[in-house]
């Protein structure tokens, strides 16, 4: 009999010890993964990076993940939510700003599941707005413009007033070149592209030879039309290279599908804060792309160096020198 317990005393022993192992190998909270995008994944732009974050994640997880197009108003969303709920979802990606609203709503009703947005005011414990600090992108993208412009006018087509990284084009294109006007329009959305194309003819008219299209939606065109006009442009989200290396300098690139992943990773991990959340260089979500052979290898050594150096410090070159 006291045999009989001490096997089963040792037998007890291990299954805990098996358990504990694999709690150990699994420590995650990750389960599944949805996606809501406002228009489509195929955009070859946001939407398609939003995409390539969930297949970063279905891939490094092994987990189902699921995406939802033409979520555009609460109702919508809301369903698309109840419907990841019932299918085991507890990590939601609202592919845009207009997100964050829909989900301070009724976050609340769904405590086991955490919403993630972008460039919104996450204000519930299960919301996590991301945003890309958009501003050095602009400045080092700018500091490219102001060393390749020959008419020492340079033009921007943004989407809105408030983006940062218009501000940080325009005063790197200014400490790169002193001698550099640069012309701002306004287009009033991201995808406007017949509003943008009727903006580039007044920045031709100025004098402008490189643009920077601050529009996801309407970038692709425009840089067609840049390079008919014997122009060059600078790339605005993606790597935009392939349409034209003699064209595109270079691109300010926001890496979401890296984000997505490191997003996943903290929720995981049990790390992923609640509120909104800023993304740099530093994170290795935002960098410059490859380089036009029109531009000179000094000048890519130069910017290469300075773009290290804000990495370490955090400080831009126009602040070194203040």
């Amino acid at each position: 009999m006291h045999l009989k317990f001490k096997k089963f005393g040792f037998l007890l022993l291990c299954l805990v010890f098996l358990s504990s192992c694999g709690q150990a190998m699994s420590p995650g909270t990750l389960q599944k993964a949805g996606l809501l995008v406002p228009d489509t994944v195929n955009d070859q732009v946001w939407g398609t990076k939003g995409y390539k974050g969930m297949l970063k994640i279905q891939s490094h997880y092994n987990i189902e993940v699921y995406y939802k197009e033409g979520m555009n108003s609460e109702v919508i969303v809301k369903r698309a939510v109840e419907e990841f709920d019932q299918k085991g979802v507890n990590l939601i990606f609202g592919h845009g700003n207009e997100y964050a609203e829909y989900f301070n709503a009724f976050s609340e009703e769904y405590p086991h599941i955490q919403f993630v947005s972008f460039n919104g005011d996450a204000q519930n414990k299960n919301t996590t707005s991301l945003g890309f600090e958009g501003y050095a992108m602009g400045f080092f993208g700018g500091m490219v413009a102001g060393h390749m412009t020959e008419t020492n006018t340079v033009g921007v087509l943004a989407a809105y007033e408030w983006q940062p990284e218009i501000k940080g084009f325009v005063e790197g294109a200014q400490f790169q070149n002193e001698e550099v006007n640069v012309k701002i329009e306004h287009v009033g959305g991201w995808d406007d592209t017949e509003t943008a194309s009727i903006m580039l003819q007044k920045l031709n008219n100025a004098g402008a030879d490189v643009i920077y299209p601050a529009g996801d939606g309407y970038n692709v065109p425009i840089i067609e039309k840049v390079k008919e006009n014997g122009q060059y442009a600078i790339g605005y989200i993606s790597e935009q290279s392939d349409l034209g290396e003699s064209t595109v300098l270079t691109s300010t690139i926001q890496h979401v599908d890296v984000l997505y992943e490191l997003v996943a990773e903290k929720f995981n991990n049990g790390e992923l804060q609640s509120g909104n959340l800023s993304f740099d260089f530093q994170d290795q979500v935002i960098s410059l792309g490859k380089f036009s052979p029109v531009v000179d290898q000094a000048f890519k050594d130069e910017i290469n160096n300075r773009i290290d150096e804000y990495k370490k410090t955090g400080k831009l070159p126009n602040e070194k020198q203040q």
